[in-house]
């Protein structure tokens, strides 16, 4: 879909709202962007605002509907993981389908796309970054399976990391604390907390390090990114 004389193709999932679009927004300037998401209005209003971007639409969870919607991707710079969901609760409380249903969208989804996508990123030598969590790297009472998943999503990108340098395909982990956002402020209704937005991340910081691993120069593979929001001190 690019060739020599066209811009670096990134696709970000997750494009709709949040960190997913701060991260679109980030790379327009220098790449055309795949917008996905499931809110077809949502990715239409942005890709209006993003000059080279286009709407993706597309169920993560099925996979004929994403081997279909990947097959004429010929070659990709770029994939940002963002898209996610976090349903808390404890080991107690926590059915088995929530559990599958969890690590289907945030690990499964995510693992399939980037495989079907892996020829397009070695022709291009392309960048892959996943958006993680600090669940990912600490499990807290009441996010067992939330976490589970984020651990999971890491050790995904650490093997296809340790899988891909050979092709010249680099995988970053950004690991993000508390961020301003609809799925942030969801968290903590479930946890019954208060919202205070002094103390998160705002989604264009997250943007700016998932900017910072693609922009990486070729001798500097950046594994993994951790941020935390400056209040936490």
């Amino acid at each position: 879909m690019t060739g020599p004389a066209l811009r670096p193709l990134a696709l970000v999932t997750g494009a709709s709202r949040g960190i997913g679009a701060a991260v679109a927004r980030a790379l327009a300037p220098a790449h055309d962007v795949l917008l996905g998401g499931r809110d077809t209005m949502a990715l239409k209003t942005l890709a209006e605002e993003l000059p080279g971007a286009r709407p993706w639409p597309v169920e993560l969870t099925d996979v004929d509907e994403v081997a279909e919607a990947t097959g004429g991707i010929e070659r990709l710079d770029v994939l940002v993981h963002a898209a996610g969901v976090a349903m808390l609760g404890s080991v107690e409380e926590t059915s088995a389908d929530t559990w599958r249903r969890q690590f289907d969208i945030n690990v499964v989804a995510a693992a399939e796309l980037t495989r079907l996508l892996l020829p397009a990123l070695r022709t291009a030598r392309g960048r892959v970054v996943l958006l993680n969590s600090g669940a990912g790297l600490t499990a807290r009472a009441g996010w067992s399976s939330y976490a589970a998943s984020k651990f999971a999503l890491r050790a995904f990108a650490d093997a296809l990391r340790a899988e891909e340098a050979p092709h010249g395909v680099r995988v970053t982990t950004v690991h993000a604390g508390r961020v301003d956002t609809d799925l942030q402020r969801g968290v903590v209704e479930q946890e019954g907390g208060t919202y205070d937005g002094r103390y998160y991340l705002r989604p264009e910081s997250v943007a700016g390090a998932v900017l910072l691993a693609v922009t990486a120069p070729d001798d500097a593979l950046l594994t993994e990114l951790v941020l935390r929001p400056s209040g936490d001190g």
